[in-house]
């Protein structure tokens, strides 16, 4: 306040100047003109060279100020001082003597320039061997691969063919279907005789079973085997939990392996709709599960599948084998089996049952059956159970096979190029009965097929094989205790390693 009252506001100022000028008869003074600086920043604030280029795009400021950052970069580029580098001054020349001691400390080989003799390179008082001395031994690791097999693996890793011969002969036995892909195999080849012959087998280590480990040495000159039990807990593997947002999730995330929960809804899925499957179900898998000592694991088929449901039929199913077949029975002993007629071929269908022009003859005629378009030589399945009752060639079929389903129901299949079945041969639902040709009155690579009831063609989309199966008797009460056996199973527990039983091989 004391500012104020002593030297007042520039405005005030300037008042008193002209009142004191006129009160004494003066010409009062002119203002100073503005410094260049001043006026230079007043013209910089309001041209604005500089804006912001990301605001108003495309405007009179935002193109000044554009020129204006292109101005900046040429004028920086102008005044750089250039890329050229720094000349420094060289270093000193090595003697020849300096120059060899350099190049025996230098991880380089003798081609490159480390052949000084001193620490890796040889002179010319060095003698070079007339025979390069072998390793005693070499030590290898291999593996079987996914498409391989134990002999293949081996000679791979170089054992010799006599040795692979005998290997097999002694563990042929324990390795009936095959080794596991994965399997390491830890070899050991000994000192050969001479450079043209392969090295000996002087010892292999690899794991033949779950339950056996497999170690052979040679002695005295001839391969010997010791084989190593492991002790493995074969105890079903049970899993439980509550269904959240998606059954294979939640059963994934409880533990269950990949291959037991895909067994598992394709088990249900023939029960009930997926779909329908809510929040809050319980499910219940069994799979066939082994666990050795060292921690390795073999997990199995799917034995039992439940689902108890807040809303809808509980599902209970057990893997049984009747008649020599394992087929899923509900817990009442009863078991259904589907066939739906579906694609016999692995194509797309390409005409239907019907009237059509024949693409041979030229006219209208019945269409008996349906074709699938599918590649030259691609198999043929059986759709369901049956017996052979023709397979030959068969007029404008070509190469035909029928087959007989019982109740009135037969299939045929024709213009097949190589048949896969004899008259009279019981076949099953899924096995190879021919390959796709274009035998017959054909334009080209298909498969006619053909749906027969009594004697007559029918449209074969608009039947549906089913075969029931029931458990009564002695094979009731065995799979209902085998039925309790899984159902007290507690969930995720071992009941502990069983004893290994010796091989006498």
């Amino acid at each position: 306040m004391f500012q104020e009252n002593s030297f007042g506001s520039q405005q005030g100022g300037a008042s008193v100047s002209l009142w004191l000028a006129d009160s004494l008869g003066r010409t009062p003074a002119a203002p100073p003109p503005p410094d260049w600086r001043a006026r230079l920043r007043a013209w910089a604030d309001e041209v604005e060279l500089v804006p912001d280029l990301g605001r108003n795009i495309g405007s009179a400021t935002w193109f000044r100020g554009l020129a204006t950052c292109f101005g900046l970069c040429a004028t920086a580029l102008y005044l750089s001082p250039g890329f050229q580098p720094v000349p420094g001054a060289p270093g000193p020349t090595l003697s020849d003597a300096h120059y060899d001691e350099v190049r025996s400390q230098m991880m380089t080989p003798l081609a490159l320039g480390a052949d000084s003799g001193r620490h890796m390179g040889s002179t010319d008082a060095v003698q070079p061997l007339r025979e390069t001395p072998e390793r005693p031994q070499i030590e290898l690791s291999a593996q079987v691969g996914s498409s391989d097999t134990l002999p293949r693996a081996l000679s791979r890793a170089g054992v010799s063919s006599g040795d692979v011969a005998t290997i097999m002969g002694l563990v042929g036995g324990d390795i009936d279907a095959g080794v596991k892909p994965g399997t390491r195999l830890d070899i050991i080849l000994g000192r050969r005789a001479s450079r043209d012959r392969p090295r000996p087998l002087d010892k292999l280590a690899f794991r033949a079973r779950l339950d056996l480990g497999v170690e052979m040495t040679r002695n005295g000159g001839a391969l010997s085997v010791r084989r190593i039990p492991i002790r493995v807990d074969d105890t079903p593997l049970r899993i439980q939990g509550v269904v959240g947002d998606s059954i294979y999730r939640s059963a994934r995330a409880a533990g269950a392996p990949p291959k037991a929960v895909q067994a598992f809804l394709r088990v249900i899925a023939q029960q009930v709709d997926l779909g329908g499957i809510g929040a809050g179900d319980r499910y219940d898998i069994v799979t066939a599960y082994r666990r050795a000592e060292t921690g390795d694991v073999e997990v199995g088929d799917l034995l039992y599948a439940g689902l108890k449901r807040a809303r809808g039929r509980s599902i209970d199913m057990l893997k049984w084998t009747k008649d020599g077949r394992t087929e899923w029975f509900e817990a009442s002993g009863v078991g259904e089996r589907r066939g739906v007629l579906s694609s016999p071929v692995s194509g797309r269908m390409s005409s239907g049952f019907g009237m059509r022009r024949h693409p041979i003859l030229g006219y209208t005629r019945m269409h008996a059956g349906i074709d699938f378009a599918a590649r030259y030589g691609s198999p043929i399945y059986a759709v369901t159970d049956g017996v052979v009752a023709y397979a030959g060639r068969h007029g404008g079929h070509g190469n035909y096979v029928r087959i007989q389903h019982g109740g009135g129901l037969a299939t045929g299949y024709a213009h097949m190029s190589r048949i896969a079945a004899a008259p009279g041969q019981r076949v099953r639902q899924g096995q190879v009965i021919g390959y796709v040709g274009s035998s017959g009155l054909s334009t080209g690579p298909h498969l006619h097929y053909e749906l027969y009831r009594n004697g007559a063609t029918v449209n074969p989309l608009s039947v549906r094989f089913t075969t029931m199966a029931q458990l009564a008797g002695a094979e009731l009460a065995a799979f209902r205790a085998k039925l309790a056996q899984y159902r007290g199973l507690r969930v995720g527990t071992h009941e502990g390693f069983a004893a290994p039983v010796a091989s006498g091989k």
